[in-house]
């Protein structure tokens, strides 16, 4: 027996049924459509959380080339902001792993300022005034490159050991850190801006007018190689989702239909051309294109186009790299098992101790790596180098998905959280927001990022 009122109310064997409310008619075809747009996106296997950042970055984008009368989406202000996003998106794959494995570094700004500060050292001082090398030749910058990645492993061995060994609190060990590797800035060489760097040094941090020997516009690649990394990119893209789909073919789950799989493919290559195409259209600026001129005795100015940035082309090779590291490798594997239950990781014997001082050292590295890219960048070692830059990688990572209670996050989300900020640091300078305010606006993203993904993971989504 049923009745009939403002509620469908019915029985069932086992007694009454809940009400069951009737859909407004107007509101039936947007439901129909979200329906079956969840029933797309779980047949091509999309992560929500990645297309939303996605979606968020292009929304800030063409929010901020509106305010800014197409300002923002100029191809010289994507390369400045492409470039000032490595730093941060380099250090922030490996605080994804920190993370995740239920650890936490607040160190990572003094560590990169200074290996920073020793890299700019070593060329400077260290090598030519002490060891009397030729300044400009080939070994300076190399060398210096590789005393801070040394330094930088040997401050992330130190506190992994204390963390995982002695049993100390990641927090305190590396609040202690920030305190000290900020404390050792000032006491080299009192402190004092140490500038100019080598030319070939120069080139890491982008420097259109470090005249290197890579292309015609110093630290970025110029318009062919750049054409080469995107077909590369693209070759990528279709292999990794082709091999990942034949992988799950192989153990009997479930793959994406053709459609889905050309559609993403389709998608990533159409990202990627149109980000070198955006590139390559950024030419040289005048003065340095006329300098070109001069050095090779052409009566007219060429029209140089700039293309990717070579630290924009490290963080692509860190990000395969890290990306290889987490996903295909017995110890990314470790580091997620151990932030998804250490007890049961260690009943399982794996060597705990061992994979967080890993995580701690690999740390170190990248941000002895995101150190001279910023000294490169600066054309100066200077002891600020880092300032802050702790709660700019912790907030990269947590907005990229890195989940604080362990277990979960990925390597091109942190990229794109990184990306994100930046972006939106940009986007606030290009239409004259003060600091103060985009300081309040970057704190009230992450909050809400960080409550809405609380909020969904409580109810299970």
């Amino acid at each position: 027996m049923t009745q009939a009122s403002g509620d469908a109310q019915g029985t069932t064997a086992d007694g009454p049924a809940l009400p069951s409310p009737r859909l407004s008619p107007a509101l039936r075809p947007a439901r129909a459509i979200l329906a079956g747009a969840q029933s797309g996106a779980r047949t091509m296997e999309i992560d929500f959380r990645l297309t939303g950042m996605i979606g968020a970055l292009i929304a800030i984008w063409i929010g901020f080339g509106y305010a800014s009368n197409g300002t923002f989406l100029t191809p010289r202000n994507l390369y400045d902001v492409a470039v000032q996003s490595v730093p941060v998106a380099i250090m922030a794959t490996g605080m994804v792993l920190i993370i995740v494995s239920r650890n936490i570094d607040l160190s990572v700004g003094s560590i990169m300022g200074l290996t920073a500060y020793t890299a700019a050292m070593t060329q400077r001082i260290w090598l030519t005034e002490d060891l009397h090398l030729a300044y400009g030749s080939w070994e300076i910058w190399l060398l210096a490159v590789l005393v801070a990645v040394v330094i930088g492993a040997l401050i992330g061995a130190i506190q992994g050991g204390l963390i995982a060994y002695i049993g100390i609190p990641s927090f305190i060990v590396t609040l202690g850190g920030w305190f000290i590797w900020r404390g050792l800035i000032f006491k080299i060489q009192q402190g004092q801006t140490i500038a100019p760097m080598d030319q070939n040094f120069a080139v890491l941090g982008g420097n259109l007018s470090s005249g290197s020997a890579i292309s015609d516009s110093g630290g970025a690649i110029g318009f062919w190689p750049t054409w080469i990394v995107a077909l590369l990119l693209c070759a990528g893209i279709a292999y990794a989702l082709i091999s990942s789909g034949r992988k799950r073919a192989e153990y009997g789950f479930p793959v994406r239909p053709r459609w889905a799989l050309f559609t993403l493919i389709g998608v990533g290559w159409a990202a990627v051309l149109y980000f070198a195409w955006v590139l390559n259209n950024y030419p040289l600026p005048p003065g340095l294109a006329q300098q070109f001129a001069t050095k090779h005795n052409l009566a007219n100015v060429p029209d140089i186009p700039v293309g990717l940035a070579v630290p924009v082309l490290i963080l692509l090779a860190i990000a395969l790299v890290m990306g290889y590291l987490t996903t295909r490798r017995p110890f990314g594997r470790y580091v997620f098992a151990i932030g998804g239950n250490p007890e049961a990781v260690t009943l399982a014997g794996i060597n705990t101790k061992r994979t967080i001082l890993g995580t701690f050292v690999l740390m170190g590295i990248l941000c002895a790596i995101a150190g001279c890219i910023q000294t490169s960048r600066l054309d100066a070692g200077v002891t600020s180098t880092g300032t802050g830059y702790e709660l700019l990688v912790i907030a990269a990572a947590v907005i990229g998905g890195t989940s604080f209670s362990g277990g979960i996050g990925t390597i091109q989300g942190a990229v794109l959280g990184a990306v994100l900020m930046q972006s939106l640091k940009a986007g606030m300078v290009t239409i004259g927001l003060d600091s103060p305010m985009q300081d309040v606006a970057i704190g009230s993203v992450l909050v809400f990022v960080v409550g809405l993904d609380t909020i969904l993971r409580r109810r299970g989504r």
